[in-house]
């Protein structure tokens, strides 16, 4: 009987340790109050997004209309109050470039307009083209041969195997109770919302170097324009580059990524052997006099004596893509990180920590924005030697998976601030937010971060047509991004940068990288 009773009370204090021990990380419910009364009820982030898209438009990098948001950005957030606002190089790029015109369209066998735009840093038409269309389809370095001297003046199109599906699933969708479970279990699905399927990088490699060898091809051949698809559906079409941004890139012809349904229409007309004639006019720039490239900064400063050194970084990636005005990849991140600044500034917080934004450029081309920033503040991956800011640092966290409302929170492996995540996010239970998983998550600006041993998180986010509709596309547009889902990432956000800001001590720290070797 004593046995039992003696197990009972151990018992007891067990239950009672953990539980405090779970409990022990503070939320401050009073300033949380006012945090999702500013987010729901004064909510600015729909004219943040407004202007970062349908004003300023198309903000590829290097782009004109870049540089012009990222002066927009940096004055909105000084008039909002934040101080040290600047736009600060990161290092070299390249050249910009810009669309000024571009018309295609069929003329024989009948007149109509097709859907299609150019790809990134290809150069222009000197005025219109009228010419004849011939398919050209390439597999293997033999197939070169049957095209020499027949391709003189021809717009070409590259012959795929593309076919516009029907759609039987729906293309908008959030995650399930289910889904949210396996990611939270770290298994089921793919590290990207959108689920897409692995890549075989042997195969790209293969597919990328006989591209580079057609570009040449029709270059000797005197092709007057390329024709391309890499799908899509419904009018909607993907577009990425389509030369290198590089000052001494090698010459290519004009292309234009076309619609599926408009590009597939021209392949069965030729391949029926019917005629087929096009117009084509495009006018684009090479912005050659500014190579470097530029983040915008700005910050809350901190209050504490001992602390306001540290940082809590939060980002996203300001620069997109050409054939739209990029608002779910990534307006709505950057909208959104503005407004957790905005937030806080407006209910007067008091951050023991400076709280730092930075809206950075040229995610596209590979996560350039953010690892200058890195390199140049905290630490270079390939020596890892480490620059004093390196241990100032507490946290950085991005927003870059579409528009969707957040579920949750990546921590790429840093289980020591489970407990941590899942206090900050329990205010914003009835929110849907919940789900903390030790999972790690890729292809964004906060692996930077993570790769010279600084805490740098991602959050989940509902899909919604992040992967079918918009993520680089033309339709990448303000309409496709919901009020609510914003308002409600902007409140859960600026929540947890917040407390993260006051806590008495840093963030947890997984053990330190070595230095990086190049195979």
């Amino acid at each position: 009987m004593k046995a039992r009773l003696r197990f009972g009370s151990l018992l007891v204090c067990l239950v009672i340790f953990f539980n405090a021990h779970a409990q022990q990380e503070k939320v401050d419910y009073q300033v949380i109050s006012k945090i999702k009364n500013e987010a729901f009820n004064h909510s600015k982030v729909m004219e943040t997004l407004f202007n970062l898209t349908d004003v300023m438009g198309p903000r590829l990098s290097g782009s004109s209309q870049l540089k012009n948001a990222q002066l927009w950005a940096q004055k909105q957030l000084s008039d909002w109050g934040m101080v040290n606002a600047k736009i600060e190089p990161w290092g070299g790029f390249g050249n910009g470039w810009e669309i000024q015109k571009s018309y295609i369209a069929m003329t024989v066998p009948y007149y109509q307009t097709l859907i299609a735009t150019p790809k990134a840093w290809t150069p222009g038409t000197n005025g219109l083209i009228s010419g004849f269309v011939a398919i050209v389809k390439i597999e293997t370095e033999q197939d070169f041969d049957k095209y020499k001297g027949k391709l003189n003046g021809k717009i070409i199109v590259v012959s795929t195997n593309l076919e516009a599906k029907l759609g039987l699933k729906p293309d908008a969708r959030r995650y399930t109770e289910q889904e949210l479970k396996d990611i939270y279990k770290d298994k089921s699905l793919d590290e990207t919302p959108d689920a897409r399927p692995a890549i075989d990088l042997v195969q790209m490699r293969k597919t990328r170097a006989l591209r580079q060898k057609l570009n040449a091809f029709l270059i000797e051949e005197n092709a007057a324009v390329i024709i391309s698809s890499r799908g899509g559906t419904m009018g909607t079409f993907f577009t990425t580059n389509g030369a290198s941004y590089a000052t001494n890139a090698k010459a290519v012809l004009p292309e234009l990524e076309m619609g599926i349904e408009h590009f597939n229409r021209l392949i069965r007309l030729l391949e029926a052997g019917k005629e087929v004639k096009l117009e084509v006019e495009i006018k684009t720039i090479f912005l050659e006099q500014d190579t470097l490239q530029y983040n915008v900064i700005a910050e809350i400063p901190g209050t504490d004596k001992s602390l306001k050194s540290e940082l809590v970084m939060i980002g996203a990636h300001l620069d997109s893509w050409h054939a739209a005005t990029g608002a779910t990849d990534n307006a709505a991140g950057s909208a959104v990180m503005m407004e957790v600044m905005r937030i806080l500034k407006s209910i007067d917080a008091k951050p023991r920590r400076t709280i730092r934004i930075a809206l950075w450029s040229a995610e596209e081309q590979g996560l350039l924005g953010s690892r200058g920033y890195v390199k140049k503040h905290f630490a270079d991956i390939d020596t890892m030697i480490l620059l004093p800011e390196h241990g100032k640092l507490s946290a950085y966290y991005n927003l870059d998976n579409g528009g969707g409302k957040i579920r949750g929170i990546y921590l790429q492996g840093n289980d020591a601030l489970r407990q941590v995540f899942e206090a900050w996010f329990e205010p914003f239970r009835d929110m849907d937010a919940t789900t903390v998983t030790n999972r790690n998550t890729g292809s964004t600006d906060h692996i930077p971060f993570d790769q010279v041993g600084l805490p740098a998180f991602q959050f989940i986010q509902d899909p919604l047509d992040y992967g079918s509709k918009t993520h680089h596309t033309n339709m990448d547009t303000y309409d496709r991004i919901q009020k609510a889902d914003l308002m409600q990432a902007s409140a859960v956000i600026a929540a947890i940068v917040y407390h993260t800001a006051m806590r008495d001590e840093k963030l947890a720290r997984k053990p330190l990288p070595g230095k990086r070797v190049r195979g």
